[in-house]
This record gives C-alpha cells, structure tokens and sequence, in this order.
C-alpha cells in the first residue's frame, strides 16, 4: 500500500512539474516564440527547471537534514546560497544566450520573486508532508499498542474460561457421570473456538453466540434443576462480525454470582439483532448475604471485556451495568 501510494505521488510530481514546464507550449504560439509575459517559450522552460531543482533541493535535502534537526545556523545560510544561485544561474542564462531582454526591467522580476516563491512552497509542502507521515506513524503507534493490549486481554481469558469449564467437567463427574459425554462434545466446540477462531481480528456473529449457547449449555449440565437458566438467543445473519470471546465473560460472571445461593435462583440471557445493532441483556439473581470481599467484585472476565469494548468499540457501545440488593442486570448494545 506504502509503494503504491509512493508511485502515485511520483507520478502526480511528474504530471505537475510537466505542465509547467510545457505550458509556454500548450497556451503561446510559434509566432510569439511561445512567450509567456516577456520571456520566451525556451527561457521560461530553463527558468522553471532551475525552480524545480530549488524546490526538491529544499524539500528533500535542507529541511530534513538541517531544519527537521534544529540546525538553524546551518539551515539558513544553506537557503541563501540556494536562492542565490538559482539567481546566479538565471542571470548568467540570460546574458548567455538573451542579452538583449537584460535591457527590459520586467525581466528581473522573473529573476527574483518566483525562486523565492518556490523555495517558501517547498517549505511549505515539505512541512506538510512531514506533518501527515507524523500523523499516520502516530496511527500505527496507537494501532500497534491497541493489538498488544488486546493480545495481552486475550491471553487472560482463555486460562480464566479453561478453569472454569473444567471445574464444571469435576462436578459433572461426581454428580451425573452419564452426562458426561455430551459435556465434552459441546466442551470440544467450545474450546476449538477459544483455540481456533480467536486468533483472527474478528469473527462472524454467528460463531460467537454459539460460543455462548455451548457454554450455556455446559452450566445446564452442571447446575441441573438447582439453577433456572433462561436463554433467548435469536438467530443472528452471518455477516455480522465481532470481536471474539466478547458476550462469554458477561454469562460467566452471572453464573459465577448467580449460583452462590439456594435453589431457585434464576439466570436470564437475552440476544437479538436490530437494524445493525447487537441487544445483549443477563440477569441473575444474587445471594441475600455477601461477604465483604465479594461486594462489587465481578472477576476479570468483566473487567476484561468492559476494556475491550472501550478500545475496539468507541462510541459505538452502550454498556449499562446495574446492581440492587437481589439483581445484577448487565445491558450491553453494540453497533456490529
């Protein structure tokens, strides 16, 4: 894309600089010597040449190895000496080979003004374009830091889920060994996604919601009839994308917070898509007693998942997270 871009700004250099040096040719006639004010086609070409060897000069060579340093002392007398000599240069074209147009005094404005004109825009251009590379290595700073501190957020979800979901296996084990079996399939489904699709930037909604239904579905096995999971997940069109192990961490800390009472508490997840825009609502009952060192912890999936949204979703999230003495109630709404 660099190269690319690179080609496109030579060839729109050369395009440019081509119709000024031309441009005697393309508006004068044959008859007027092709003259643009009192200079002929053939001098108003040398002339711009001259212009075109001052301006690259400052651009590429003075700024960045002087001004771009702070070399101020080194800066301007190098600035002058280019301002002279393209002076020199015209001047000494002219008595060469168009003695007799030294005699009109309208010539010496072409001598002096137009290479201080192109030496300030070259100053200019060249403060501009180094302004935009500072801009996108700014971008690709910021860019580079978002990618490790997702990668890094990523890496604390996967042993976190891995935990859990092993414990739920232990507990399947000792309380219904016949369902055993059904737990490792939806577990090799769940765990091929974290091993698998979360490398990627992004995946299909699709594949994330049914991350999600599998992890339901392993918390079914494992609490049974002691814990009343409700789940309305609507069916979500594929080429919906988003951020992978993004909904998991919010059902993870419902049933965490959920299952720490009597039976009949109730877990309720709600999912659909609207116009573009992803509706995820949990709701789980919470204990009567907490201890002090449970009171508003939620664990580091949702701490996690809330970071993330701030860094890949800017702007384009709601995250509502509320809190009464029996009900913890997370409403997230995305822009997909």
């Amino acid at each position: 894309m660099t190269i690319h871009k690179q080609h496109i700004n030579g060839i729109l250099h050369i395009l440019i600089w081509s119709a000024f040096l031309l441009l005697p040719y393309i508006i004068g006639s044959a008859g007027d010597q092709y003259r643009i004010g009192v200079l002929p086609g053939v001098v108003f070409t040398l002339f711009g040449i001259i212009h075109l060897f001052v301006f690259y000069t400052n651009a590429f060579y003075l700024v960045p190895k002087y001004l771009n340093r702070r070399c101020w002392w080194l800066y301007i007398p190098a600035a002058l000496v280019l301002i002279i000599l393209s002076l020199v240069l015209k001047f000494m074209l002219l008595r060469t080979g168009y003695p007799a147009l030294l005699q009109n005094r309208a010539v010496y404005r072409f001598l002096f003004a137009p290479s201080i004109g192109i030496f300030i825009l070259s100053l200019v251009y060249r403060k501009v374009i180094d302004r935009i590379r500072f801009e996108k290595q700014q971008k690709e700073r910021e860019a580079e830091m978002l990618m490790t501190e997702l990668k890094f957020l990523r890496s604390q979800i996967s042993p976190h889920f891995l935990f859990n979901v092993m414990t739920n296996l232990v507990s399947l084990a000792r309380k219904r060994s016949e369902q055993l079996e059904p737990a490792l399939l939806t577990l090799s489904e769940f765990m091929r996604y974290m091993v698998y699709d979360t490398q990627g930037k992004k995946v299909a909604l699709s594949k994330e919601t049914g991350h999600l239904k599998s992890y339901i579905s392993l918390q079914k096995l494992r609490f049974g009839n002691e814990l009343r999971i409700e789940d309305q997940i609507a069916a979500t069109e594929d080429h919906y994308q988003i951020e992978p192990m993004l909904l998991v961490p919010f059902a993870e800390n419902a049933f965490k917070h959920g299952a720490q009472q009597d039976d009949g508490a109730r877990i309720l997840i709600r999912l659909e898509v609207i116009n573009g825009q992803l509706h995820f609502e949990i709701i789980n009952d919470l204990p009567a007693q907490k201890n002090s060192t449970e009171e508003g912890s939620h664990g580091v999936g949702l701490a996690n998942v809330t970071a993330r949204l701030e860094l890949l979703y800017p702007q384009r999230h709601a995250l509502q997270i509320t809190q009464s003495e029996r009900e913890f109630h997370v409403y997230l709404k995305l822009d997909l």
